[in-house]
């Protein structure tokens, strides 16, 4: 059989085993199969595409033949993705397909991939601050393509799903000073403050004095030079330290999109240091991605996001975060999921990315492109199947006087009718 007549049957037997609507695919020769309205067009750029993206069955093998470019993808990215995620269903039938394409022949692309491969002790300063580098140091210029004017990285604050990316970020920032009350003169630490965005609105819109704390030297550069323009350098400071390494007390502590970082293991440690930092009466907030799953592996086999994107992220479940952060003196106010609003964020982060590609390509490379579109398409899959979310955790020293009611949470001249705020499938999505 030649390699045309065994792509067209797993193609086929993709369809049959995915309840997801199907993606159309281009082959080599220019023919094509599947529905004329599909959302997405796989295309194979040689005869062995179907053995590049099936075989070994994983992630990080279909993440790499897109990567290399053994297959492109043409159209929404996140609906092919969701088709390819519906093998799951399936996997003995899959299993099958995997087997008809290791009989494709041929030389792949992603044969020989370039792999990150962090070096020393896992969770180390030095290790921590290496990846920390890999993710966040990919250039300043790359993330302006995607995250837009307000430069901030994590899931934007929603009310209706037609609202702009920017409001709803400016929304995130101000509700979290919300939930940490904060007021003129008080000390407030952002931790992992990326490129400075909620330490300015903190310092700009509510009076605070300000230090940000970073691991990447080129977000800590550009965080400065915003301060300078904002006006701000007598309130807000900018630091490139760990946060193991900080001293000093703050009344009101962030810390958003980090806590992936810190490792299972080291979890009780990281709510200990910001315990310790904070000021009797203190409260922080805790604002990060978890798993839902709470199946434990003795050895996790590489995925393409640990390897390409986070090496040494680790997703925790809720229950065990709050449960290390109670055991490390702290007290659980409020807990806030987000889960829908972050795949929303990622799908205006990836159409910014997709509309802008030229210019991220001229700021990093081809790879680093696909590598980024490739990434926040799977997490729009993930947070909208549910198999991880993202909250917000308020968490207090147990001696500050307690708050009745979220009332003071969202700003009265927010401009989103009441009726509104409720987060549906919507025309972004």
């Amino acid at each position: 059989m030649d390699a045309l007549a065994i792509s067209r049957r797993v193609f086929a037997g993709a369809r049959h085993i995915s309840p997801s609507p199907p993606v159309r695919v281009r082959a080599w020769n220019g023919e094509v199969w599947g529905p004329s309205n599909a959302s997405a067009t796989v295309v194979l750029n040689h005869p062995a595409a179907f053995r590049a993206l099936l075989a070994p069955p994983n992630d990080l093998t279909s993440g790499e033949a897109y990567v290399y470019g053994d297959v492109d993808i043409e159209g929404d990215i996140v609906a092919a993705l969701e088709f390819a995620a519906g093998f799951d269903a399936a996997p003995i039938a899959s299993l099958k397909l995997v087997g008809l394409a290791r009989r494709l022949c041929g030389p792949l692309r992603r044969d020989d991939p370039v792999r990150p491969r962090p070096s020393g002790l896992r969770h180390s300063v030095g290790r921590d601050r290496a990846t920390i580098s890999h993710h966040y140091d990919t250039g300043n210029d790359f993330f302006e393509t995607f995250l837009g004017p307000t430069m901030v990285y994590s899931s934007a604050y929603f009310l209706e799903p037609t609202e702009s990316l920017e409001a709803a970020q400016e929304r995130k920032l101000d509700l979290i000073c919300r939930k940490l009350e904060l007021a003129p003169g008080r000390r407030f630490l952002d931790v992992g403050c990326g490129w400075g965005s909620l330490a300015i609105h903190a310092a700009a819109k509510h009076g605070v004095d300000a230090t940000g704390i970073t691991l990447s030297a080129e977000q800590a550069e550009y965080a400065r030079r915003r301060v300078l323009k904002a006006g701000l350098a007598d309130r807000v400071r900018i630091l490139e330290v760990d946060y193991r390494k900080l001293d000093g007390e703050f009344d009101a502590i962030a810390s958003v999109g980090m806590f992936e970082h810190v490792g299972r293991r080291n979890l009780y440690k990281y709510f200990s240091v910001l315990r310790r930092l904070l000021a009797p009466e203190g409260v922080l907030l805790n604002h990060g991605i978890i798993t839902r799953s709470y199946h434990r592996s003795i050895r996790r086999p590489p995925s393409f996001v640990s390897t390409y994107v986070f090496p040494d992220g680790e997703l925790i479940p809720l229950p065990t975060a709050l449960e290390k952060a109670e055991s490390a003196g702290l007290e659980i106010r409020d807990v806030e999921a987000l889960r829908r609003n972050y795949s929303l964020t990622l799908r205006h982060w990836v159409r910014n990315l997709e509309e802008n590609r030229d210019a991220a390509v001229a700021a990093t490379s081809e790879i680093t492109y696909r590598i980024w579109r490739l990434y926040m398409a799977g997490s729009v899959v993930a947070f909208d199947s549910g198999a991880i979310g993202v909250d917000q955790m308020l968490l207090a020293d147990p001696g500050r006087p307690w708050s009745f009611g979220r009332a003071r949470l969202l700003a009265t001249d927010d401009g989103v009718p009441l009726a509104q705020h409720h987060l549906g499938k919507g025309p972004a999505e």
